[in-house]
This record gives structure tokens, sequence and C-alpha cells, in this order.
């Protein structure tokens, strides 16, 4: 059975950091694209990041870019989003899945999303 289980959501004022984490079970996470995805009140779930198996490659919204960073620890089977310069405009509830790529787009790869982190950035 997958889990997927993010945490180090928060309350944070806008230009704070969080760093989000996501541990897997029944899912060997080194053998898939892991990518993070948000979901705002109100809107529909959106892409954040993915990284490549080994971590040498990842991608952004453009909105998150030079701000998030994406990495991996293969060995503790875990992805991590850390989340600098926070604006308000990133509350949401966020979520990691492994992803797939089609086209320019990242997709989820399983109909399968963990319960997320609420991350919340107050002014």
């Amino acid at each position: 059975q997958v889990q997927l289980v993010e945490s180090g959501g928060g309350l944070v004022q806008a230009g704070g950091s969080l760093r989000l984490s996501c541990a897997a079970s029944g899912l060997t996470l080194s053998r898939h694209v892991m990518g993070w995805f948000r979901q705002a009140p109100g809107k529909e779930r959106e892409f954040v990041a993915a990284i490549s198996w080994t971590g040498n490659n990842t991608s952004y919204a453009e909105s998150v870019k030079g701000r998030f960073a994406i990495s991996r620890d293969n060995v503790k089977n875990t992805v991590y989003l850390q989340m600098n310069s926070l604006k308000l405009e990133d509350t949401a509830v966020y979520y990691c899945a492994p992803v797939f790529l089609q086209g320019l787009r990242y997709y989820p790869l399983y109909n399968y999303w963990g319960q997320g982190t609420q991350v919340t950035v107050s002014s």
C-alpha cells in the first residue's frame, strides 16, 4: 500500500521560509520522478516543482522559480521542498507525488494523494 506523508507546513510571515518533507512507504521514490503540487482554496491543484530520479534535473513553475528548491534523498526515501521568500499567494495545501512529463507539463503518475501539508503565509 502506497503512502505519501507530507510534513513541515505551518504559519509563516511573508518573506519567511519553510522546508517541506515528503516521506514514502510502499513506494521506492528513487524509481520515480517526484513532484510537488499545491492547491489553494477555491482553486485547482497546480504543479510546483519536479525532480529527476538522480536529483540532477529540476523543474519549477514560473511562480516559484528562484524562491523554491526541490531536492531528494533516495537513501531516506524522502523528497523536500525548500520554500524561501514566501508570498501570500503561496498559501495552499502542498502535496507530493510521483510524476511524469507529457509535453511541457508534469502530471501525477497515480491517482493517489497524501493528506498534504498546509502552508499559510501571513502579512
